[in-house]
């Protein structure tokens, strides 16, 4: 018999868009593990970051790689996972997703006035909004080659996750061939 493939999913986007929340509603609804991707940041990046200096990919490559190792446990233990993680570059998310094959994306985005204003009622998280515009400018949307899904962070985290949830029990789409 074959193994079961348990769900891996990282909730992406900018800064302040609710990955954490939506994160462990979505993994207490497909009773999965929760990782908080910030705590895997090196104290060199989170200083960065506290200080008002947006991350470099050379910054931020450490940090992917052990998420991607993460994923990689999770996979190897058939253990359904579930990962905050920005994941701003497509680049980013192939260095996951060579971890696990099947990562799904849930991708959190809204509108910068609602992000401002979430950024600015979390006081004491080490990003800060000023960074907004850096994250902004980093973002690459998921593209068609990724199994992910878009979500509007205005409507309630626990709409977000069930939404999610309902996605992921779809069946996955096989991989297209290209001509």
């Amino acid at each position: 018999m074959a193994p079961t493939v348990s769900v891996l999913v990282v909730v992406m986007g900018v800064s302040g868009c609710g990955k954490s929340t939506v994160g462990k509603l979505l993994a207490r609804q497909l009773q999965a593990e929760f990782l908080e991707g910030d705590n895997l940041h090196p104290p060199r990046n989170i200083e960065r970051m506290a200080s008002g200096i947006a991350l470099t990919d050379n910054d931020r490559r450490d940090w992917l790689l052990e998420i991607a190792q993460q994923l990689a446990d999770a996979r190897a233990g058939h253990h359904a996972l579930v990962v905050s993680c920005s994941a701003l570059k497509h680049g980013y998310r192939d260095m996951l997703r060579a971890a696990a094959s099947q990562l799904a994306f849930v991708h959190l985005h809204g509108s910068r006035e609602l992000l401002e204003a979430r950024l600015a009622a979390r006081p004491g998280h080490f990003m800060p909004g000023s960074l907004l515009d850096s994250q902004l400018q980093t973002l690459e949307p998921p593209r068609t080659d990724e199994r992910a899904i878009t979500l509007d962070l205005a409507l309630p985290p626990s709409e977000l996750a069930v939404r999610a949830a309902a996605w992921l029990a779809l069946p996955v789409p096989a991989p297209t061939r290209k001509k």
